[in-house]
C-alpha cells in the first residue's frame, strides 16, 4: 500500500511539472538570472543588458499623469514572448510612488486610473456591462505579504446575490459580481485553479479577475506599482513555487490578472547596494554588455571584500593584472548586470538561498493597496458608482 501511494505521488508530481511548466519565463530566468512578475521590468532587464529599446514582437507605450506613470506593454507574438519571458498579451503597469504616502485623496485618483485600465481590459475581452464577473483573491491570508488578494475581496461591492432579487429599475449601473478567497494548496489540499473552475461553471461567470501579490526586482516598486494583464496568472511563480496556471485556456473564460509587488528577492537588494558602491542609481537603465553563456563564475565571499575576481579558468590568456581588478565602486567600468546577478546568487546560495524580503511596514502598505484595488474594481464594475464616492463603500 505504501509503495503504491509513493508511485501515485511521483506520477502526480511529474504531471504537475508538465502542467505548471512556463517555457517563456524559465528561459528568461536562465538567460538573465532575474526573476520578476512585471512585464515592464522584464523589458527593462533586456534593454539594460542588450541595449536596443525596441524589441521584436514587443511594443511599449507610456502615459504620464499627475501622480502616476502608466506603461502599456504588448507582447504581440511568440517571438516577443520568448524575448521578454511573458506570454503574448497586454500588460498595463501603473507606477505611483505616492501610493505609499497614505494619502486618501491621491489614492482615489489612482483608483480612478486603475478603474479605467480595468474597464479597457474588460472591453477588449468582450465582457458586457451586465455580464457576471467572478473576482478571486489569491494568496494566504495568514501571511501579510501574500494576503493582498483575500483582503481586497473583502472590500468589494459584491452584488450577484442582491441583483437576483432586485427589480430591474434598481439594477441600473450595477454589475453582478461574486468574490471568493480560496486560500492556497497548503491550507485546502485543493489546487486553486480547480476551485475556480468549479465556481465559474456553477455561477456562469463571463469573466474572471484574479488579485495576487507579485515579486519585483526593484525595491522602489514594492506596494507602489499595479500590473493588469489579460494573460492569466501562475500563482507563486514570483517566488519559484508554481501552481496550476489560471488563464483562459484552463478556465474557459477571459482572465484578467491584477497584481502588486509586495516582496523582493534578497539578491536584488544586494545588487542595489553594489550599484550604489559603483556610483550608479539602483534600477537605472544601463547599456551593459551581455556576458557569454559559456563564462563561469566562481567567487568566494572574501573575494568580494578584497575586490578579487576568480573568473580565470575560462580565460587562460587573461593577463595577471586583469585577475585582480579594483574593488567594486572603484573600477573603471561597472560590472555587467548578468555577471553581477550570477555572482550574487552564487554568494547567497550557501547562506540564504532564495530568500524573499518584504518591508517592515508591510501591514500598512498592504492595507492601503487593498483599498486602492478594491476602489478601482468597484468603479470599473459598477457604472453607477462615481470614483469620487469609491472610498465611501470601503471600511
Amino acid at each position: 500500500m505504501l509503495q503504491r501511494k509513493r508511485q501515485m505521488f511521483n506520477a502526480t508530481n511529474k504531471q504537475n511539472q508538465r502542467e505548471f511548466h512556463d517555457p517563456f519565463q524559465d528561459e528568461f530566468i536562465r538567460k538573465y538570472v532575474v526573476r520578476t512578475d512585471l512585464a515592464l521590468e522584464a523589458h527593462q532587464v533586456i534593454v539594460e543588458n542588450e541595449g536596443p529599446p525596441e524589441l521584436t514582437g514587443v511594443v511599449v507605450n507610456t502615459e504620464e499623469t499627475d501622480h502616476a506613470l502608466i506603461s502599456r506593454v504588448t507582447v504581440e507574438n511568440e517571438i516577443g514572448a520568448k524575448t521578454i519571458g511573458k506570454a503574448p498579451g497586454h500588460y498595463s503597469t501603473i507606477e505611483a510612488p505616492v501610493m505609499r504616502q497614505h494619502n486618501r485623496e491621491i489614492q482615489g485618483d489612482i483608483a480612478a486610473l486603475l478603474g479605467k485600465e480595468i474597464q479597457w481590459f474588460l472591453d477588449q475581452s468582450g465582457v458586457g456591462p451586465e455580464d457576471p464577473v467572478l473576482v478571486v483573491g489569491l494568496g494566504n491570508w495568514n501571511a501579510t505579504p501574500d494576503a493582498l488578494g483575500p483582503n481586497a475581496v473583502e472590500e468589494l461591492m459584491v452584488t450577484r446575490h442582491l441583483l437576483e432579487m432586485s427589480p430591474p429599475e434598481l439594477r441600473e449601473g450595477l454589475r453582478p459580481v461574486a468574490a471568493i478567497a480560496p486560500g492556497v494548496l497548503g491550507l485546502t489540499g485543493i489546487e486553486t485553479g480547480e476551485i475556480i473552475m468549479g465556481t465559474v461553471s456553477q455561477i456562469g461567470a463571463r469573466a474572471l479577475i484574479c488579485i495576487d501579490a507579485l515579486a519585483s526586482r526593484s525595491v522602489d516598486r514594492l506596494c507602489s506599482t499595479v500590473q493588469i494583464s489579460d494573460t492569466g496568472i501562475n500563482p507563486g511563480s514570483g517566488v519559484g513555487n508554481k501552481r496550476m496556471a489560471i488563464n483562459q485556456e484552463t478556465i474557459g473564460i477571459p482572465v484578467i490578472a491584477i497584481g502588486v509587488p509586495t516582496v523582493v528577492h534578497a539578491a536584488t537588494i544586494v545588487s542595489d547596494a553594489m550599484d550604489l558602491l559603483n556610483g550608479r542609481v539602483p534600477g537605472q537603465e544601463q547599456r551593459a554588455q551581455v556576458v557569454p553563456q559559456k563564462t563561469s563564475f566562481s567567487l568566494h565571499p572574501q573575494a568580494i571584500m578584497s575586490g578579487q575576481s576568480l573568473n580565470t579558468k575560462n580565460n587562460p590568456d587573461t593577463p595577471e593584472q586583469e585577475t585582480n581588478p579594483a574593488p567594486l565602486g572603484y573600477g573603471k567600468q561597472a560590472m555587467p548586470e548578468q555577471q553581477k546577478m550570477q555572482m550574487i546568487n552564487q554568494v547567497l546560495e550557501p547562506y540564504m538561498g532564495n530568500m524573499i524580503v518584504t518591508p517592515k511596514e508591510i501591514d500598512e502598505l498592504v492595507n492601503d493597496v487593498t483599498h486602492l484595488i478594491a476602489g478601482g474594481l468597484n468603479t470599473a464594475f459598477h457604472e453607477g458608482v462615481d470614483y469620487s464616492e469609491v472610498f465611501q463603500y470601503l471600511s
